[in-house]
């Protein structure tokens, strides 16, 4: 049994584009590298392919882009399973940069798909206005909201799957402490860090966290520099939020682990299990990752559209009561993954309310 896990358990006992150019069919890999990618997108022309089949689905991605190992991945490989179940299509338009979310949409909208969906609440305001001018078209809004008949919003409970991630962090810590990298400051990744430092001060309070952002989700560079940081002054553990600059904090943490660090080093992965970017020479470094599961919500709202009619102007919730958030198992102890699962449970019977915002967060402090 882990130290801080037996000082917990006796403490009780006593008292978680157009720049890409074209839109990229269903079953192409999404996990080929970024220069690949690139190389490919820059070598198609002309105005994206046509819908095809009896429902069909588009998605603009975030500057993450659809290889992101994370976020934007999510939404894609739910979107890919739908496709291959039904036969019907599905199709991406990444976006390198923001300049590229509203030649996206336009170019999805040309391309005849029954629902646009803008991944990240970075498309939001360029959601609104496509929305605005083409009131016969529906779309989609991941991550924030968007209140229009022809928009339906997806939203989650990040903050509660973060909190299990602040819980395994403070019970796996030798160093006593963990790091957060964010990517860009809003109320999304706040939601992923209040939940995270709560977590931690639900098992110890002594813990130190380092929050730190990249100020954006594509620079792994920036992410890695600021894992550099933290590693190098007594962090062990590192939760990211930081869509695919996050791949630099792994990059950092493997690059470290190989030259035989003196101390086992982890990150915690996000959106997604990111185990497979944990792996090293000597074993996995991913403790565990939050879940959040993007492409079912995807799925979901398409079904409902299919059955019942398009569910224009809802803001649909997800969070740990209705599977759309979570933590996997990863490389934590027995023991630690025991108490996880306890505190989930916890929160599920609302014995535990975990804070949504920093600032609901700092006025119960």
């Amino acid at each position: 049994m882990s130290r801080k896990l037996k000082s917990l358990l006796g403490l009780a006992a006593s008292s978680m584009l157009l720049a890409a150019c074209q839109g990229q069919d269903a079953g192409e890999n999404p996990d080929q590298d970024q220069a690949q990618n690139q190389e490919q997108d820059q070598g198609q022309e002309g105005g994206g392919d046509q819908a095809s089949g009896d429902f069909s689905i588009a998605m603009v991605t975030d500057e993450g882009g659809v290889d992101d190992r994370s976020f934007n991945q999510s939404a894609w490989e739910g979107m890919q399973e739908w496709s291959d179940e039904t036969g019907n299509e599905s199709t991406y338009f990444q976006s390198d940069d923001t300049s590229d979310f509203v030649p996206n949409l336009n170019q999805a909208i040309q391309g005849g798909y029954d629902i646009v969906y803008g991944i990240g609440f970075m498309l939001r305001d360029s959601i609104e206005e496509i929305a605005q001018q083409n009131e016969d078209q529906y779309f989609g809004i991941v991550d924030d909201e968007v209140d229009l008949d022809n928009v339906v919003s997806l939203n989650f409970g990040d903050h509660e799957a973060s909190f299990l991630a602040g819980v395994a962090a403070a019970l796996t810590t030798e160093t006593g402490q963990v790091g957060f990298i964010g990517g860009i400051e809003s109320p999304i990744i706040d939601r992923f860090e209040t939940g995270f430092l709560a977590g931690v001060e639900h098992v110890d309070d002594t813990i130190e966290v380092d929050v730190q952002y990249a100020e954006s989700f594509g620079d792994a560079a920036q992410a890695q520099q600021i894992a550099n940081g933290m590693y190098s002054s007594g962090a062990d553990i590192i939760f990211h939020a930081a869509g695919a600059a996050g791949n630099g904090l792994f990059t950092e943490a493997r690059n470290r682990m190989e030259d035989v660090s003196d101390t086992q080093l982890w990150v915690i992965g996000v959106d997604r299990d990111q185990e497979a970017e944990g792996e090293w020479s000597g074993g996995n470094l991913t403790l565990t990752s939050t879940i959040k599961e993007v492409g079912n919500a995807i799925v979901s709202s398409v079904e409902q559209t299919q059955s019942e009619g398009f569910p224009g102007g809802e803001n649909i919730q997800y969070g740990l009561a209705n599977d759309g958030v979570d933590i996997v198992e990863g490389n934590m102890e027995a023991d630690v993954w025991e108490e996880v699962q306890n505190v989930r449970q916890q929160i599920l019977d609302g014995e535990i309310e975990v804070p949504e915002f920093s600032q609901e967060w700092d006025s119960e402090e």
